[in-house]
């Protein structure tokens, strides 16, 4: 009887031992990524990891101080040189580059050597203010890192028509940023620029409003209130600016990515045209509003027009079949 119950009670344990293990088992952060849990701070996480507050908000793109649990957050870390090893390939492995390891660590040369301890930094976005300009890579990485604190589900296209492709020189991205800041405060009586992200005609995507404050402008309340609002520079009425293909994929790109995000299924309730929407009532009307109280944006000739038949046969497919591309590559 003694054996019987010494078994059954192994048998518990194991079995015990076998339930609740799981819940212990963490998903695989790499070393030059940090969780943000309940109680940090970016002083504190600062220095932990031997940096400051100022590199962690250029590294991250971060418009704020406030973090939200589970954000995840590019720090610095040591490594150790293995067989095979070189300065390219392993800042390419750590989101960082050959110089900054060069230059944190004081070397002279590229050359490595077997067990070598390298401490390797992340590198710095490009950042002016609450402007942050990006590609699409650097995009993607900077919103699945990111936690947001409002509900997000109406992904709003919209084009600029002033500025247009004329003011555009290729190196102006901030300049037209804060142009547009300036006017929405100073005229429209704004808080800050009213859109979340601005995308220009050489591919470059900004986070422009911080997403966890609604947009605001003509479309209204109703639209904004959970909202995503872009601002596509150049003006895509028939007879005007020819949209580059750059543009094209990061308009295509961006709304994928927020769909992924967020949630969402590409459709007239998840991505929403300005001209869907009167500037009278606030309400959405679709292909019904009168053209005195609907505006054209995000333009007659974006992406074959601005009707709902327009968006489901020429937008949408192109939004659902980049989706399926990028949830290929990801873990």
């Amino acid at each position: 009887m003694k054996n019987s119950a010494m078994i059954v009670f192994i048998l518990f344990v194991f079995c015990l031992h076998v339930h609740v293990s799981p819940v212990y088992s963490k998903e695989h952060i790499p070393d030059n990524i940090y969780e943000v849990r309940s109680g940090d701070t970016l002083p504190g996480i600062a220095n932990q990891y031997e940096t400051t507050v100022e590199e962690l908000v250029l590294t991250n793109g971060l418009q704020s101080h406030t973090l939200v649990v589970g954000q995840k957050l590019y720090v610095p870390f040591i490594y150790e040189v293995t067989s095979g090893d070189s300065l390219d390939k392993i800042s390419a492995a750590n989101h960082s580059s050959p110089w900054l390891i060069k230059t944190v660590n004081g070397l002279s040369s590229p050359e490595l050597y077997l067990g070598q301890k390298l401490k390797i930094p992340p590198k710095r976005m490009n950042m002016q203010g609450q402007y942050i300009l990006m590609d699409r890579g650097e995009f993607q990485d900077w919103l699945f890192n990111q936690k947001f604190t409002r509900n997000i589900s109406l992904i709003q296209e919209h084009h600029t028509w002033l500025p247009s492709y004329k003011q555009f020189y290729g190196t102006n991205h901030f300049h037209m940023l804060k142009s547009m800041e300036n006017f929405h405060v100073k005229e429209m009586k704004w808080k800050t620029i009213a859109q979340n992200l601005t995308t220009f005609p050489d591919g470059t995507i900004a986070v422009s409003r911080p997403f966890d404050i609604a947009p605001e402008g003509t479309i209204g309340p109703k639209a904004n209130a959970a909202g995503i609002t872009i601002e596509n520079v150049g003006n895509f009425d028939l007879g005007h600016d020819v949209m580059t293909e750059a543009q094209k994929e990061t308009i295509v790109t961006v709304a994928a990515l927020l769909c992924i995000k967020f949630g969402l299924t590409p459709s007239v309730d998840s991505i929403t045209y300005h001209h869907w929407w009167d500037l009278r009532t606030k309400e959405r009307v679709l292909d019904n509003g009168p053209d005195y109280n609907v505006k054209t944006c995000p333009g007659t000739g974006f992406f074959g027009g601005n009707s709902t038949a327009s968006a489901k046969n020429n937008f949408y497919p192109l939004v659902v079949q980049k989706m399926k591309e990028i949830s290929a590559t990801m873990h």
